[in-house]
């Protein structure tokens, strides 16, 4: 996923002068970090995660093995690839390098050439790996997250909810007679429809830790950490009316207008409780939303 963004890469050695040397050859292209020891390297790897590690293997006190052990063994770290990074031409060490999981070898003394063709090559599988996924997280018609992208979001926030001893809402969305629509105005037009939804969710959300999803067909949900029934029924309402409000012109010039049904559940979870719960709750408020005439918005009541 191209950002316009220059990627970050932590280079480290005991030797100053590499340091500098390597730090010379692509501080132009990438946004360079340098550790001269293995302790200071673990540091600012969890801190910063880099996007690529250049490790020198031979260091006092933690060796080049020792380090990646390490940043193997902790779950923030563990995904950052390594180009070691060593003075020993020998294949054997190259070898165990490899095997440990290193993704590629560079040896001393500098080949600028080589150092920019080996990084570059890691770099752009990174990002195309990154691109990848997030396309997968993504719903391609309407460009906001997906159901695997929200069912991610939803063990995050509710584990942090559990820590922290707080509410949490989630806000079920379903477009009120969408067949029927689709049936009259056309697939096209049903496309228009959903995507002016997507669209009226993230304009109505207004904490960046509010987090809109589409659910599947023409249902969405919106996850609310750190909020109450109140909280949420208030945003589904908002919700409710900016849909109502939106005129969405046909080909041949015609307005149409589409509504939404809403469930909201709000809860403060424990260990004991489950998620699956959680959004079926959710869920019985939407339906009673539609059983009670549509285009309003209803809190799940035990």
């Amino acid at each position: 996923m191209d950002t316009g963004k220059k990627n970050t890469l932590l280079i480290v050695d005991d030797d100053k002068s590499n340091l500098m040397m390597l730090s010379h050859i692509l501080q132009t292209e990438y946004n360079v970090r340098v550790a001269s020891d293995g302790k200071s390297a673990l540091t600012i790897a969890e801190k910063y995660l880099p996007d690529l590690i250049l490790l020198d293997i031979i260091m006092p006190d933690m060796d080049g093995y020792q380090v990646y052990s390490a940043l193997q063994n902790s779950d923030k770290t563990a995904h950052i690839p390594v180009i070691f990074i060593t003075g020993l031409n020998n294949s054997n060490d190259e070898k165990k390098g490899l095997e440990l999981g290193a993704v590629d070898y560079i040896n001393k003394p500098f080949n600028d050439t080589i150092v920019k063709l080996r990084v570059h090559n890691q770099i752009q599988i990174i990002n195309q790996l990154r691109t990848i996924e997030h396309l997968s997280m993504m719903d391609q018609l309407t460009e906001i997250p997906n159901r695997r992208n929200f069912d991610n979001r939803l063990h995050l926030e509710w584990g942090r909810a559990i820590r922290e001893n707080v509410s949490i809402s989630l806000l079920m969305i379903d477009i009120d007679h969408f067949k029927k629509y689709n049936d009259t105005y056309g697939h096209q037009q049903g496309d228009k429809a959903l995507n002016m939804v997507a669209r009226t969710l993230i304009q109505t959300l207004k904490r960046t830790s509010d987090f809109a999803a589409r659910w599947g067909g023409e249902e969405f949900v919106v996850l609310m950490p750190n909020s109450d029934s109140i909280g949420g029924l208030e945003i589904g309402e908002q919700i409710r009316k900016n849909v109502e409000a939106v005129d969405l012109p046909c080909t041949n010039g015609e307005l149409t207008k589409i509504t939404v049904s809403i469930g909201v559940n709000a809860h403060k979870p424990t260990l004991s409780c489950s998620i699956e719960d959680f959004i079926l709750k959710a869920d019985r408020a939407l339906y009673n939303a539609k059983n009670e005439g549509r285009n309003r918005v209803k809190l799940y009541d035990e």
